[in-house]
């Protein structure tokens, strides 16, 4: 993927310096303005979540939403670590609040613990619910929007909860009904 942006960004240059040279310079540092300005606007919206969060894992909260959640996590990826469980809860309830990269480091360190159980299930259902990333409020682009001087910026809210609840209801479904097809597929063939 890599090598097709890199082809594509050298042939618009090429294409921008034949066709109108003197604009070359200047789009390329106003997009470089614009990276580093998204960049830098991005970096303190997750600082501020992650520092939130490891607040809440330090206070106890993060333990206390583990054990609301525990049943839960349990139930769906079929886990009886208590650090899986704790790790789940933390990452879907970031996920929940739009703080993906928040998320990540959560999932990390579930899918650790659940490698120890050799609980493929659940890796691959984490996966699939981080990919579809269900959220009750989509914060980061409601900053990203206020930042870019949005006058409405959490106008994305309700469009943003139907959308993701319906990839994620997808999401999980697909990967049940894949789940259960390899397992026929499995038997099928012993």
């Amino acid at each position: 993927m890599n090598a097709i942006f890199t082809v594509v960004f050298i042939a618009s240059m090429i294409a921008l310096a034949i066709i109108a040279p003197d604009k070359l310079l200047p789009s390329l540092l106003d997009g470089t303005e614009s990276a580093v300005q998204m960049s830098l606007t991005l970096f303190c919206i997750y600082a501020v979540w992650m520092g939130l969060s490891n607040l809440a894992e330090k206070s106890g909260l993060s333990r206390g939403a583990a054990k609301l959640l525990k049943p839960v996590t349990r139930r769906i990826f079929k886990t009886k670590s208590d650090l899986a469980g704790e790790n789940l809860a933390m990452n879907l309830s970031c996920n929940l609040l739009g703080l993906g990269g928040a998320a990540t480091p959560y999932a990390v360190k579930a899918i650790g613990e659940l490698e120890k159980e050799k609980n493929t299930f659940a890796q691959k259902l984490l996966f699939v619910i981080n990919a579809t990333s269900v959220q009750i409020l989509p914060t980061t682009v409601i900053a990203l929007r206020a930042s870019a001087g949005s006058i409405s910026a959490s106008d994305i809210f309700l469009p943003s909860l139907i959308c993701t609840a319906v990839s994620t209801f997808f999401g999980v479904l697909l990967f049940i009904i894949t789940q259960k097809i390899a397992k026929r597929g499995r038997k099928k063939w012993r």
